[in-house]
């Protein structure tokens, strides 16, 4: 099989899976929504229904609320990041090398010429954003500019356009939202429990109503931790087949490799960055990751490692 094809194979399996992963993060919401819905309606009755037309109910809001805060996020989410960011676009004569890069970049990806944006910052980084392939934004900091040479702004232009034509971009904002959306339920529901609890106990003391309650704190303490920690794997991974895509682009590992070692001595944090976005730079500018690092609170893999996978692509 060609390098091209596992390339190809590669990023049809990570759409798959993404899709795998919302259709995923909806059923928790869904059943989060359900679970509150149903200890509602057994407060009243006190008895736990064998099915909750109050708890499908609160999963139908759940679902939809999910859904829509994603498609409002996709709509605006590229602009709010952008001025949160503090990104100017530019045009060729500011910054011609870059320009003409992306340009670059852009023809060997078959992807349409993203706009060009600049952070003024002397922090190293970039990161891409836009809600699909045509219509997306590469943002790079001026430290960056002005430390890495041609081949190394190259790698990491070419990085930051695989994110685009892997549609990182898109998918990534939709499952921050429904992360974000189980979060927030949950934890009103935990900050509800012991009302919840009281209420409950003094209705008959059904121990349904308890079987529900108890359920609905496992669930609501797990879920956002598990939400959470497939979000972050599936960061790590897009991060590894941008680099790799990156390669299949410039067909030259090197200058990626360079630059990463660069950012990770350089990277730091700047206005304008949040925890919020710090998982779409090429590397985190608020905290470095290393092997040992927990993976619920890693968004970027290792740059060692990402550097030695490099090296075994160009080998």
């Amino acid at each position: 099989m060609s390098a091209t094809t596992d390339f190809v194979a590669a990023q049809a399996e990570n759409r798959r899976n993404t899709m795998l992963l919302l259709v995923a993060l909806t059923a928790l919401a869904a059943l989060v929504g359900y679970l509150i819905g149903a200890l509602m309606e057994g407060e009243s009755s006190g008895a736990l229904p064998a099915v909750s037309p109050v708890g499908v109910a609160g999963a139908g809001l759940m679902a939809i609320a999910s859904i829509g805060w994603s498609a409002i996020s996709l709509a605006v989410g590229d602009r709010m990041v952008l001025g949160m960011a503090g990104a100017k676009e530019i045009e060729k004569q500011d910054a011609p090398q870059l320009y003409n890069v992306v340009e670059e970049i852009s023809i060997a990806a078959g992807v349409p010429m993203p706009r060009v944006m600049v952070l003024e910052t002397d922090a190293l980084n970039a990161f891409a954003t836009g809600n699909k392939v045509g219509s997306g934004t590469i943002a790079v900091t001026r430290g960056l500019l002005n430390s890495l040479n041609r081949d190394e702004l190259q790698g990491v232009v070419a990085h930051e356009m695989a994110h685009l034509r892997n549609l990182d971009t898109r998918y990534m904002v939709v499952v921050g939202v429904t992360v974000g959306l189980i979060a927030l339920v949950c934890d009103m529901a935990l900050r509800t429990m012991n009302w919840g609890s009281t209420r409950s106990s003094d209705r008959k003391g059904s121990s349904g109503g308890g079987i529900l309650i108890i359920i609905l704190l496992v669930v609501a303490i797990l879920a956002p931790i598990a939400a959470k920690a497939v979000q972050m794997a599936v960061s790590r991974q897009r991060e590894y087949l941008a680099d790799a895509t990156s390669v299949q682009f410039t067909r030259n590992p090197n200058g990626l490799i360079s630059a990463l070692g660069k950012l990770a001595e350089q990277a730091a944090p700047f206005p304008g960055v949040s925890r919020a976005t710090q998982h779409l730079f090429i590397v985190n500018p608020i905290n470095q990751f290393t092997a040992k690092t927990p993976a619920l609170l890693a968004t970027h893999p290792d740059i060692a490692d990402r550097i030695a996978r490099l090296r075994n692509l160009g080998g």
